[in-house]
């Protein structure tokens, strides 16, 4: 069941999502080499806890981490470790999320280190401008399809495929409401949105095939054919026939 928020729900969301932005502007200058992706959780844990929220991650179904750090052909779910050093030429992808007051707000960005590919830089710009163009279309009527469909085609203009397995998802009291949002799909389909509905899109993205295999751990989530892989996200809210991007340093509408 879709959970619709009142506008003071959102403003609390607005919240949380300041916090989670305020995380990427801490971490930024440590997508650097020689920096553990541990140093990186440590980093945005802290910043979390100065807010006085709580890294929503650190213990969801045990996951051991205060973010996820996915390096290169890690899709999601990477966990920190001292062991993980970032090099040149690198890409990760940190996702953040935060609890403030009770509601969550969701994000991620994916970094380079050093110099990166062209090909890597179209990767991360493509999945970031796929998720700009789905929120294009987001009002009050339109179909849940037309997002994702929109995702799937700005993807695969550009060669690259969408990860199926992982979806993005409804946000609010609980990281993982309904509906969930996949990166695929058909315009004209599913649920239609309505104000008072708060989202985590998120665009998961490869260079390459769209096979995963999930590692020993539980979590860890890589590319089967080790291609470089990109995820994007905000935790967005439709209030007034608009949306608005709640994860973003400065409040945006669309």
């Amino acid at each position: 069941m879709v959970i619709i928020k009142s506008p003071r729900e959102i403003e609390l969301m607005k919240k949380a999502g300041a916090v989670v932005a305020e995380v990427f502007e801490v971490i930024r200058p440590l997508m650097r080499e020689g920096v553990s992706t541990k140093a990186i959780a440590d980093a945005a844990e802290r910043c979390i806890k100065s807010f006085g929220a709580k890294p929503t991650f650190k213990g969801y179904n045990g996951f051991p981490g205060a973010v996820c750090t996915s390096v290169n052909d890690i899709v999601i779910h990477g966990i920190p470790s001292n062991k993980v050093i970032l090099k040149n030429g690198d890409i990760i992808s940190v996702d953040v999320g935060a609890t403030l007051n009770g509601y969550v707000a969701d994000a991620c960005r994916t970094y380079t280190v050093g110099e990166v590919s062209q090909d890597v830089l179209r990767l991360i710009k493509t999945t970031q401008d796929s998720f700009f163009e789905a929120i294009k279309l987001i009002k009050p009527g339109v179909r849940l399809g037309d997002i994702s469909a929109k995702i799937q085609e700005v993807n695969e203009n550009e060669g690259f495929s969408l990860i199926k397995e992982f979806t993005g998802h409804g946000v609010g009291q609980h990281l993982h409401e309904d509906p969930a949002i996949p990166n695929y799909g058909k315009a004209g389909t599913g649920i239609v949105l309505r104000n008072g509905m708060t989202l985590a899109i998120e665009p998961m993205v490869s260079m390459g095939s769209d096979k995963i295999e999930i590692l020993k751990d539980g979590w860890t989530t890589r590319m089967k054919d080790r291609c470089y892989s990109a995820h994007y996200e905000n935790s967005i809210a439709i209030l007034d026939d608009k949306v608005i991007i709640l994860t973003m340093k400065e409040e945006a509408s669309v």
